[in-house]
């Protein structure tokens, strides 16, 4: 089984919210993560969650590394577009090469 990235948060109302990371990319030499909710592997279904993963939202965070630790912070507003083209871009290119490979 491999392992996940996760990581806890905490909302504007003290509730914990546990993330786990997807990926992270690179764009204009800053380094982003794209989290979603995490699922709870207890149940068997096609993905190992008990969640609906057609739907499920993804969120965008700047990842400020210093020194062994990465701190999560979240995008401005203004540069969401920007950022969801470059990752559309990223897993288009990603989605060519394994056509290539086949």
């Amino acid at each position: 089984m491999d392992e996940r990235d996760l990581l806890v948060f905490t909302d504007e109302d003290g509730n914990e919210i546990e993330m786990e990371v997807i990926d992270y990319f690179e764009y204009k030499g800053q380094e982003y993560a794209l989290l979603a909710e995490a699922c709870d592997d207890s149940h068997d279904d096609e993905c190992g969650c008990d969640c609906d993963c057609e739907v499920q939202d993804i969120y965008i965070m700047k990842v400020i590394v210093d020194g062994d630790s990465e701190e999560f912070v979240p995008v401005p507003e203004d540069m969401m577009d920007e950022l969801i083209e470059a990752i559309e871009d990223l897993y288009d290119d990603e989605d060519e090469e394994e056509d290539v490979e086949e």
